[in-house]
């Protein structure tokens, strides 16, 4: 942990507002390194392992320099992954909350028409994955000319995509005067000529990578046979008796068995694979997020955007066959400082596959002994007891930022003639509210959403139920959406 604190880097109050209330108490090491660097506007490289902390370390400094009055976007940011574009839209929004950055995700599988007029919308912040963003430039409905920041993350993985070269058509359009920044967990040769070849004298940040996975996370290792691997899953489940539960497989027929078998014993629990429809996939992520059920199991395409605070235990029930995978699987456990624990069977066919991983973190896994039928039968009505009930999120930091935050719909919008300035100069005038109660606005043809920040969401309601706007008097109620 880095000994500075977020008051060193002389944000603006709207900023401090909302890390207190995320709870990002002092820097990561990530974000000790880059924040500062970020905030002189300078390019950067840093290899980085997931869990670090590294979105906030770019979305802190973003949000701190967003010119809120500037209708076109100002920072473009690169994921592989539609799950990740949505997960980093949303660190964007929880950060940028009370500055009222709006961050808008593009991705493939949703409807075009949709994100082409959200865009012309005010957006500061675009997230997205290379082939959707590219056919937004070459539609001509994402502005490029104030983009200021480019940041790529996951640059490994968009190699491994096979993305680089959309990124770098990418690159080509974007405004020469910008800052650029580059995420990625290991740095190989392809991702460092497209560093030097689009970046100005870029300062190369390395964050060592082991000590994320062992300070607040127990890693042990069960072997066992594969026909037995089943038995030994409900054993230790019962053992451990973990709050959430992340069961990493290889492939997507694993954990479609996985799933079935543990369903049928009654676990609370849900699947998420690459098979799935997108719709599916991220009603999934929402439900775990939201304490919907105990155990996700997932493949490790699906475990990139999944990014809750509170996961008590990873298991690997196959072991990854990329080192690197094992570092992303464990790292969704003992996050924001918690503690946590990782487990991986292990066949003795997958043996070579564990040393591989054991020399990549730099330390032997402990072996542990599967539970034995005593402290199983021991510990059965307890985790029965825990399985019948709801888990409660204690730490979701969506849910704590957006506390106090009512969104309303009005049933008028820009065929009324109306803009955003309209619905703050009438709601700032309502007694007990001011511009700073009143939260990101989106006004679409027909209808209009705004945040009302601080719990005044009713006072606003009930005002404007007898205030028009601009003349013209509009339905007010709390949105759905």
């Amino acid at each position: 942990m880095s000994e500075r604190s977020f008051e060193e880097y002389n944000l603006s109050e709207e900023i401090k507002r909302a890390l207190a209330v995320l709870k990002y108490e002092e820097p990561t090491e990530v974000q000790g390194e880059v924040i500062p660097q970020a905030l002189k506007n300078q390019d950067l490289v840093v290899k980085s392992q997931t869990g670090s902390g590294k979105t906030a370390s770019f979305a802190i400094p973003i949000c701190e320099r967003i010119d809120w009055e500037e209708r076109k976007p100002q920072a473009l940011i690169l994921t592989p992954t539609r799950e990740l574009a949505v997960q980093v839209r949303e660190d964007i929004t929880n950060i940028g909350r009370f500055k009222r950055i709006k961050a808008l995700a593009v991705y493939g599988k949703e409807p075009f028409s949709k994100q082409r007029e959200e865009l012309k919308q005010k957006t500061h912040v675009v997230v997205g994955t290379p082939g959707r963003v590219m056919d937004h430039i070459d539609r001509e409905t994402l502005v490029l000319d104030e983009i200021k920041y480019l940041i790529i993350d996951e640059a490994d993985e968009m190699l491994n995509m096979g993305f680089i070269d959309e990124v770098e058509a990418i690159i080509k359009e974007l405004p020469r005067d910008r800052v650029t920044m580059v995420f990625s967990a290991t740095l190989p040769k392809d991702v460092e000529a497209l560093c030097h070849k689009y970046m100005k004298d870029p300062v190369n940040i390395e964050i060592e990578s082991t000590g994320i996975t062992t300070d607040t996370i127990e890693h042990r290792v069960i072997e066992v046979k594969d026909e037995d691997k089943l038995s030994l899953l409900k054993d230790v489940t019962v053992v451990e008796n973990p709050d959430s539960c992340l069961i990493f497989c290889r492939t997507k027929e694993h954990v479609d068995t996985v799933y079935s078998e543990l369903e049928e014993a009654n676990y609370s629990c849900e699947r998420l694979h690459g098979g799935l429809e997108q719709q599916d996939r991220f009603a999934v992520m929402d439900g775990f997020k939201l304490g919907n059920f105990r155990y996700l199991v997932a493949t490790d395409v699906a475990a990139r955007g999944i990014d809750v605070d509170n996961v008590s235990l990873v298991f690997n029930y196959d072991v990854p066959m990329e080192k690197e995978s094992y570092v992303h699987r464990t790292g969704r456990t003992g996050r924001a400082g918690k503690q946590g624990k990782a487990i991986t069977f292990v066949t003795p066919y997958e043996e070579k596959f564990l040393r591989a991983i054991e020399r990549y973190v730099g330390f032997e896994i402990p072996r542990m002994d599967a539970p034995s039928q005593g402290e199983v039968a021991k510990g059965k009505a307890a985790f029965e007891e825990k399985i019948s009930g709801r888990r409660v999120v204690r730490n979701n930091k969506t849910a704590r930022i957006n506390q106090g935050i009512t969104k309303l719909h009005f049933n008028g919008g820009k065929k009324k003639k109306l803009r955003a300035v309209d619905f703050v100069g009438t709601i700032a005038k309502i007694p007990g509210v001011t511009a700073d109660d009143i939260g990101i606005i989106t006004v679409h043809d027909q209808m209009s959403y705004v945040d009302i920040l601080n719990g005044k969401g009713s006072l606003v309601i009930q005002a404007m139920e007898n205030t028009p706007i601009k003349g013209k008097k509009l339905r007010v109620s709390k949105a759905i959406k």
